[in-house]
């Protein structure tokens, strides 16, 4: 990989840039939350060739959804349903919205 290459990933969401170290510090929170709502299976962070965590940004903000639920007193496997069905709704919606906009409208009368 060259430095043109990693530079490209610095915008990627999806890159997993974030040692669970650094993740867990960026979040204020600790490692076994991250194990945690991986164990609840809200976010899967990749692994480094070593076998360690990697978590992107898209990953980290979901973590951090899932610990203002827990702040807020809700149960760590309450707050990684809440936000998992929250996300199946919203591409519900998604899904929705496209089959809408390229249905052909049926003539009058049919």
């Amino acid at each position: 990989m060259t430095a043109d290459d990693s530079f490209g990933r610095l915008d990627d969401d999806d890159y997993p840039a974030y040692t669970m170290g650094r993740a867990a510090e960026m979040l204020g929170t600790t490692q076994g939350f991250l194990r945690a709502i991986g164990e609840h299976r809200l976010i899967t962070p990749l692994r480094s060739a070593g076998g360690h965590r990697r978590y992107s940004r898209y990953q980290l903000r979901i973590a951090a959804q899932a610990r203002e639920l827990v702040n807020q007193g809700t149960p760590i496997e309450a707050a990684c349903r809440i936000i998992i069905l929250e996300d199946q709704i919203e591409e519900a919606r998604r899904i929705n919205a496209e089959h809408r906009r390229t249905a052909t409208p049926h003539p009058a009368g049919v």
